[in-house]
C-alpha cells in the first residue's frame, strides 16, 4: 500500500518524467546524422508515430505518458527497494533511463554519452555504497552481472540476421550492474523479460499490421522496462 516515502517517490518521478521529453528532443536534435537505410514504417505507424520521432516531446501525449511512467518506476523502485541503500543509485538510473527510452524510440540510437552517465551513476554509486556498507560481495555481484549481461548480448548481437545493435549491448551491460547488484534470480530474469516483451510487442504490432516484418523497432525500452520489472519481484 502506497506510503509517504513511494507517494514522495512518485511525485519525485512524475516530476522527472515531466522534463525527460524536453530532455531527450534535446539529445535528438544534437545528434550527428547517420547514413542509414532502415525499412520504413508501415503507414499506420509512420502515422502515429511522426511526431514523435521528429521532436520527442512536443506532443502532449508523450509528456504525459513520460510523467506517468516516471511516477510508476519511481514509486514501484520505492515500494521494492526501500530497505536497499542502493535505492538512490537506482533512481538515478531511472531518471537517466526515461531520457534514453524517449530517445531511443524517436531515432532507434542510444548515444554513448547517456549510457556513459548510467554506467557511471551505477558504477560508481555501487561501489561507493558497498565500501560504506561493508559489502564487498555485492559489488562483486553487480560486476558479475554486468560480464553476463554484456556477454550474453554480445553473443545475440553476432548471430545470423540479429537486429540487436551494440547501443543495446552497452546499455544491457550497464543494467546488469544493478541487477546483479541485487542477485542471481534478479538478473536472469532481468536478463529474460526484455526479450519477452520485446517479442510480445512485435507480434502485436504485426497482428495489428501496424508495422511488417522488416520493420526496425527500439529494443532499448524493453530492456529498460524488463529490467526495472525484475527489481519490484522476489
Amino acid at each position: 500500500m502506497p506510503d509517504g516515502p513511494s507517494i514522495a517517490a512518485a511525485l519525485l518521478g512524475a516530476l522527472i518524467g515531466l522534463g525527460a521529453p524536453r530532455v531527450a528532443r534535446r539529445v535528438v536534435l544534437a545528434l550527428p546524422p547517420v547514413v542509414e537505410v532502415r525499412p520504413p514504417l508501415s503507414a499506420a505507424a509512420s502515422s502515429a508515430l511522426s511526431a514523435e520521432s521528429s521532436a520527442p516531446g512536443d506532443g502532449f501525449s508523450v509528456r504525459a505518458g513520460a510523467v506517468v511512467a516516471g511516477a510508476i518506476v519511481f514509486g514501484g523502485l520505492t515500494v521494492a527497494l526501500r530497505a536497499d541503500p542502493g535505492l538512490p543509485v537506482f533512481l538515478a538510473l531511472a531518471a537517466v533511463g526515461l531520457v534514453l527510452a524517449l530517445v531511443d524510440r524517436a531515432c532507434l540510437r542510444l548515444p554513448d554519452p547517456l549510457v556513459g552517465v548510467a554506467a557511471l551513476i551505477a558504477g560508481l554509486g555501487l561501489t561507493g555504497i558497498a565500501l560504506l556498507t561493508g559489502t564487498p560481495d555485492r559489488l562483486l555481484g553487480a560486476l558479475l552481472g554486468a560480464l553476463v549481461a554484456g556477454g550474453t548480448h554480445v553473443v545475440l548481437a553476432l548471430l545470423p540476421r540479429s537486429r540487436l545493435g551494440f547501443g543495446d549491448v552497452k546499455l544491457a551491460t550497464v543494467l546488469g550492474l544493478p541487477l546483479g547488484w541485487l542477485g542471481w534470480p534478479t538478473l536472469w530474469l532481468g536478463l529474460l523479460l526484455p526479450h519477452l516483451l520485446h517479442g510480445l510487442l512485435v507480434l502485436t504490432l504485426l497482428a495489428t499490421r501496424r508495422v511488417r516484418r522488416d520493420t526496425v523497432l527500439p529494443l532499448g525500452p524493453a530492456l529498460l522496462t524488463g529490467a526495472w520489472l525484475a527489481t519490484l519481484l522476489p
